[in-house]
């Protein structure tokens, strides 16, 4: 597999076009990041980490709303690219939606949104837009 965090939000964009409830990922340190981060955010309902295998797997519940059956998630969208890696500067990171979405950065200090690596004056790689 060439792009891990690629397949990561596939997986995740096709369990919500099939409505399921829980979806199972292999698991790696970057993808248990962006997995808090979602979580943090509100973005997904819960998430376990099994130790099962060498790798280990993350169960993720997605959230959907009680009545209308809608995602929490609209978007998923890869903008850094292993044949193409896109860098932000602090000042340079990008606004998803005018601040309602949220843009995933890899920074010196850890995964975290736009608005927390703004906030702490650090650039970093532009893995993911969800909103």
């Amino acid at each position: 597999m060439t792009d891990p965090i690629a397949d990561y939000l596939t997986r995740l964009r096709n369990a919500i076009k099939a409505s399921h409830r829980i979806v199972e990922i292999p698991a790696s340190n970057i993808k248990k990041e962006i997995t808090k981060v979602l979580h943090d955010k509100g973005y997904i309902q819960n998430y376990k980490f099994e130790d099962n295998g060498p790798q280990g797997t993350i169960k993720i519940a997605l959230k959907y709303n009680p009545t209308t059956k809608q995602n929490a998630i609209v978007n998923l969208t890869r903008v850094s690219k292993p044949g193409l890696r896109k860098y932000a500067k602090h000042d340079e990171l990008p606004r998803v939606i005018n601040g309602l979405g949220v843009a995933i950065i890899s920074t010196s200090k850890g995964v975290m949104t736009d608005k927390e690596a703004r906030s702490e004056g650090i650039g970093g790689e532009v893995l993911a837009y969800v909103y």
